[in-house]
């Protein structure tokens, strides 16, 4: 059967090696029987440029080049620094933040999601800040046990800020998700970000539509299987 997969939200890290091994053994039995496999960002809880000596980098950059099937990978929040080198390694086709896919006779707007948490604006701040060229290249350009440094104290900043933010406004805008969609001209997006795995029918454009968000790989892991009968959100354990 003609599928195609996605993924968001994986957030690996050393901390973590349960997910990190249902993640291996998910490109080991699921990954391979599709078309192609799209990994829409934070793939990996904090990424400090492609030079990091990191095992699991390594590790994941191998099993995921080692597919026989294309990869395309969406930057997230969290690994917005992720490089051609790495893509290379990994054998991931890099995209831009929105990608519009035709497949299966479906139109469909894939992104990490992040963009449409709009009623944030303390973090949309922070979002504009840190993706300015001369910014990133001047992180990089720093020597390695700094960069880690900066990224700890960073993670420490957003994890004491979001907890004082309710629940309604790290999710996402509507009329944003309505006005990117219009804008795409496109009845179905599929996004992460949020850890709040669901299908959400809405109106767009006068025309009934779907918002697919994946779930993040917390104690199980979470795909989107899209197919020419439409999509299906999947929890599977480890």
């Amino acid at each position: 059967m003609s599928r195609t997969l996605f993924i968001a939200d994986l957030h690996l890290c050393h901390e973590e090696p349960a997910i990190t091994a249902g993640f291996l053994r998910f490109l080991q039995r699921e990954a391979p029987h599709c078309d192609a496999l799209y990994i829409l960002g934070d793939l990996f809880e904090a990424w400090i440029g492609d030079d990091d000596p990191n095992p699991l980098h390594q590790q994941v950059a191998a099993a995921l080049h080692a597919l026989p099937v294309p990869v395309f990978f969406i930057h997230g929040n969290r690994d917005f620094l992720l490089g051609h080198d790495f893509a290379r390694a990994s054998g991931m086709t890099l995209l831009p933040e929105e990608q519009v896919l035709d497949l299966y006779g479906h139109r469909v707007l894939i992104m990490h999601g992040d963009t449409l948490c709009t009623d944030d604006q303390g973090y949309q701040r922070f979002r504009a800040k840190v993706h300015q060229r001369w910014l990133q290249k001047l992180f990089l350009s720093l020597p390695l046990f700094i960069r880690k440094r900066i990224a700890a104290q960073m993670r420490a900043d957003s994890k004491q800020a979001n907890q004082h933010k309710s629940v309604s406004i790290m999710d996402v805008n509507q009329d944003a998700v309505a006005a990117a969609m219009t804008r795409q001209q496109v009845l179905l997006l599929i996004h992460g970000h949020t850890h709040r795995p669901a299908v959400h029918p809405l109106m767009v454009m006068n025309q009934p539509a779907q918002r697919a968000v994946l779930g993040a790989w917390h104690t199980q892991g979470s795909m989107i299987q899209l197919d020419a009968s439409g999509l299906q959100l999947i929890d599977f354990a480890f």
